[in-house]
């Protein structure tokens, strides 16, 4: 079973061969749909109904130092960010904050790495601690670890397979990506360390049945809020001597984090926690609400098109209590983990049809999956639909 996760260095999106003008029914060529990234677009019709109202201005005199607040261990975290960081956590119920260490890194990238240097440069060893993963995993994880070739850590793969004694490195998705699968380590050995990726455990794509309390715990306001290109992610650490070394990484990578991206994420962090609260204004829909219901009506318009076709095969999920909603609800995860029928190379199937996906090698899977982001833009998405319905050949195999 293990044998079969390998990791792929199939092409990304941007390399993909060029794609075949196929026409529509003769006329105009096919635009491609690009649902390889999990460019959260879906939310930009979210913030423009928000508008300006609700909008930062920074004074040009302000964030000249590099210094946010030198009595704090993380001395570039802006004291608005962390205040706001917390509050939500709160408000939403999905994350223990008290009694921790909130480090902000320029997306939740840099904070994996900045993990993985502190807890491999703790132990001092002289060999590359391994990093591993339950396959299908994050496809960036082999890549990010690997990338700078260390000799503090090394991606040693599916962390089902892993038989190796001595300490190792599992990063654990919950909800998981591609596959939307609430995770919990599997090595389980003593001399294991545990960093848990929570970017999607918000409550537009899964139930918040308890606060997470675990000793490394990393967030980013892409998932949460949409706003990828704002780069500013944090973790929740436990641990005073991993945060500092954690903090130390980020100051020699990056000397800090941009304090105009702290701000305008404080600003959005605090809009979220207003929508809410029940004496919210009445312009502001509550955003958790309405990105769910949205979430929802896309994995129905999934559904519907694939349950008629003997093709594909979407996973089910099952309802779960929500502590934020109050509510039974379904997962809605951000991407959607297609199967393909045996013998399918799936993602040679879309790229003919002009639909760009991640294959499943990357993932550490089997060429018959995808990922697919549900995160487009509408007119995407319900491109994207339209023209799955669309598909019905078999005749794409290995």
């Amino acid at each position: 079973m293990c044998g079969k996760y390998i990791v792929s260095k199939s092409p990304k999106a941007s390399s993909v061969s060029p794609v075949p003008q196929a026409t529509d029914n003769g006329h105009q060529p096919q635009p491609i749909i690009n649902l390889d990234h999990g460019d959260p677009t879906m939310y930009e019709s979210y913030w423009k109904e928000v508008g300006q109202k609700y909008s930062v201005t920074i004074p040009v005199f302000q964030s000249l130092s590099y210094f946010a607040n030198m009595k704090n261990l993380c001395w570039f975290l802006e004291p608005k960010l962390e205040e706001e960081i917390k509050t939500l956590h709160k408000n939403v119920g999905n994350a223990i904050t008290e009694n921790r260490h909130i480090i902000v890194g320029t997306g939740s990238s840099q904070l994996i790495l900045a993990a993985l240097y502190a807890l491999s440069d703790s132990l001092n060893d002289p060999n590359p601690v391994s990093v591993v993963s339950a396959a299908p995993y994050y496809s960036s994880y082999p890549e990010i670890t690997d990338f700078l070739r260390s000799q503090l850590y090394k991606w040693s793969g599916d962390a089902r397979c892993f038989d190796k004694d001595g300490p190792y490195i599992e990063m654990v998705t919950s909800p998981n990506n591609p596959d939307g699968v609430i995770r919990k380590p599997v090595v389980n050995r003593a001399q294991g360390m545990v960093v848990h990726d929570l970017a999607y455990y918000w409550p537009q794509y899964t139930a918040i049945t308890s606060p997470a309390d675990h000793d490394i715990m990393l967030f980013t306001v892409s998932k949460c809020t949409g706003h990828a290109g704002s780069r500013i992610g944090w973790a929740v650490v436990r641990d005073e001597n991993i945060a500092r070394k954690m903090v130390k990484f980020i100051e020699i990578n990056t000397i800090g984090v941009s304090k105009e991206a702290q701000l305008r994420a404080a600003n959005i962090l605090e809009i979220i926690s207003l929508s809410c609260q029940r004496q919210k204004p009445r312009d502001l829909d509550n955003f958790f609400e309405h990105s769910h219901q949205l979430m929802a009506e896309r994995w129905k318009k999934l559904r519907n098109v694939v349950k008629n076709n003997q093709l594909f095969y979407v996973p089910k999920f099952p309802n779960q209590y929500c502590n934020f909603t109050n509510e039974f609800t379904e997962t809605y995860p951000g991407f959607a983990w297609i199967k393909c029928k045996e013998g399918v190379d799936c993602e040679k199937l879309f790229r003919e049809h002009k639909i760009l996906t991640r294959s499943g090698k990357r993932f550490g899977g089997d060429a018959e999956y995808v990922r697919i982001s549900m995160l487009s833009r509408d007119e995407e998405f319900d491109l994207f639909v339209q023209r799955l319905s669309t598909i019905h050949g078999t005749g794409n195999q290995n």
